[in-house]
C-alpha cells in the first residue's frame, strides 16, 4: 500500500487526470428525449441509479420509479400492472452511469422523457439528465400516483420543447460560470441550489419574454418554485467532465460514485469504464420531515453524488452554512467536513473557490489509494426518500460510501497493473 501511494506513474497518472478535470467547460446544449440521445437507449430500456441491479433486489422506492416510468411511457395501466411488467423479462434494466447519463435519487430515465444535453466543450464529451421535479412527492423519489405522471407528461409536452427552443436561440449556456457564481451565495450544489436555480432562471428570463405568455409563465413558476432544478444540470456538468478524465492508464482518481438503495458503486479512471467496485448502500444520517423518523428513510440512493466525485456537494459544505444542521449545527462543523476533504483528494479546482476558506480551490480528485490508506471517506449530501413506493421524500443528511468500495478498487487497480499489494 505504502509503495501505491508514493509511486511515481501513478502519482502522474493522478495529476494529469486533476488537469483534465479542471479544464472542463461544461455547457447546456439542448434538450431532447432520452430514446432520441442517449446512446444504447430503447423504448423498454429503464436507466436507473448506481451500479447495476435486477428489478426483485431493487429497494422500494426505486420499484415505485420504476413503475412510475411505465405508467408514463403507456406500458402499464396501473401500479400493479407495472410490476408485471417489471417482471415481465420485457424491460431491459442498466445504470444511468454506463449510459452517459446521471439521474438524481431513483434515476429512472425512460425513452420518451426528456433529458438535458450538458457538453464538455473542451472534450465534446455530451452527459444526459432529466429535468429535475423537486422535493417530496415525485417520481425520483418513488411517486407513481396520477399528479406525478401527470407532472411527467407536462415537462415531455410542453416545458421539454420550450427549454430546447430557448437554448437553441441562446447558443448554449455555461454551467460552469453559474456553478462558480452560486458556491459564492451559499450554495453547495447538491443538498442546496437556491442560488444557482436563481442564476439559471435569470439567465432564461429574456428569452421566456419571447414566449407565448402562458406557457412561459408556467415555466418560469415551476423553476422558480423548484429550488433543486439546477442540481440536474450540475450533475450532468460534472458526469461530462469526469467521463472526458475516465481511462488514464494507472490513475486511481475515482470518477463515478452513485448509489441504488442497496449498493453503492464507484469507478477509477484507470479501470475498464464498466467494471463496478461496491459494497452495501449506507442509512442517511439527517433531518426528518415532520412525521417521519430514522426507520421511514431508505439506504443512501441516486446517481448525484456525481457533484462530490467533481469535489462539489459534501466536499463543499463551508459554501453552505445553511446546511449545516444536517451535519451537526454549526457553520464551523460545516467547514472541518469540507476542509477533511483535502486529505484524500489529489487537488484543488481554482475554478470553484469557497469565500469561507479564503477563496481556497474546492479539493479535486478522489484518490482511492488515499482512502484506504488513511481510512477518510468521502462526504455526501443527499435526500432521503421513504423506504416504501409511492411516498417520496422524507428528509435530508449526509452519508458515505462503504470503505470496501475503495479496498475492492485498489485490489484490483494492483492485480490489473502488476502492482505489488502489501
Amino acid at each position: 500500500m505504502y509503495r501505491l501511494q508514493h509511486n511515481e506513474t501513478i502519482r502522474e497518472a493522478n495529476r494529469h487526470v486533476v488537469e483534465l478535470l479542471g479544464r472542463s467547460e461544461p455547457c447546456w446544449v439542448g434538450v431532447d428525449t432520452a430514446l432520441q440521445v442517449i446512446p444504447g437507449m430503447t423504448e423498454c430500456t429503464i436507466l436507473h441509479a448506481g451500479p447495476p441491479i435486477a428489478f426483485e433486489a431493487m429497494c422500494g422506492a426505486m420499484k415505485g420509479a420504476v413503475a412510475g416510468a411505465l405508467i408514463f411511457e403507456g406500458l402499464a395501466a396501473s401500479y400493479e400492472e407495472a410490476l408485471a411488467v417489471a417482471r415481465s423479462g420485457r424491460i431491459t434494466f442498466a445504470p444511468c452511469n454506463d449510459h452517459d447519463a446521471v439521474a438524481p435519487m431513483a434515476g429512472i430515465i425512460s425513452a420518451s422523457m426528456p433529458v438535458i444535453i450538458v457538453e464538455d466543450k473542451t472534450y465534446h464529451t455530451r452527459a444526459f439528465a432529466p429535468f429535475n421535479e423537486g422535493n417530496g412527492k415525485v417520481l425520483q423519489q418513488g411517486a407513481n400516483d396520477p399528479g406525478t405522471i401527470l407532472r411527467q407528461r407536462y415537462m415531455r409536452d410542453e416545458l421539454a420543447p420550450l427549454l430546447e427552443r430557448i437554448v437553441s436561440r441562446m447558443g448554449g449556456l455555461d454551467i460552469k460560470e453559474i456553478i462558480a457564481q452560486s458556491l459564492h451565495m451559499g450554495d453547495e450544489c447538491h443538498n442546496r441550489t437556491k442560488a444557482a436555480t436563481a442564476l439559471f432562471l435569470m439567465k432564461l428570463l429574456p428569452y421566456l419574454l419571447e414566449e407565448e405568455r402562458e406557457q412561459a409563465a408556467r415555466a418560469a413558476d415551476l423553476i422558480r418554485d423548484t429550488d433543486s432544478f439546477f442540481l440536474n444540470f450540475s450533475m450532468a456538468a460534472c458526469k461530462a467532465g469526469l467521463d472526458a478524465a475516465h481511462g488514464i492508464a494507472h490513475s486511481t482518481i475515482v470518477t463515478t460514485m452513485s448509489r441504488n438503495g442497496v449498493e453503492f458503486g464507484i469507478k477509477l479512471s484507470g479501470l475498464p469504464k464498466d467494471a463496478w467496485f461496491t459494497g452495501p448502500a449506507q442509512q442517511v444520517i439527517g433531518i426528518y420531515f415532520e412525521g417521519y423518523a430514522p426507520g421511514d428513510g431508505n439506504r443512501d440512493m441516486g446517481d448525484s453524488a456525481i457533484v462530490e466525485t467533481m469535489g462539489l456537494g459534501g466536499f463543499a459544505m463551508s459554501a453552505a452554512p445553511a446546511i449545516a444542521q444536517y451535519i451537526g449545527g454549526t457553520a464551523e462543523d460545516a467547514i472541518n467536513c469540507s476542509l477533511r476533504m483535502y486529505e484524500i483528494t489529489a487537488s484543488e479546482n481554482s475554478n470553484y473557490t469557497v469565500p469561507a476558506d479564503n477563496f481556497r480551490g474546492l479539493p479535486l480528485g478522489i484518490d482511492a489509494l488515499q482512502v484506504v490508506g488513511k481510512r477518510v471517506l468521502p462526504i455526501i449530501s443527499t435526500a432521503i426518500a421513504h423506504k416504501d413506493p409511492d411516498i417520496g421524500q422524507v428528509g435530508a443528511g449526509i452519508s458515505t460510501p462503504p470503505q470496501e468500495c475503495f479496498e475492492k478498487a485498489v485490489n484490483e487497480f494492483a492485480k490489473y497493473y502488476g502492482y505489488p499489494w502489501e
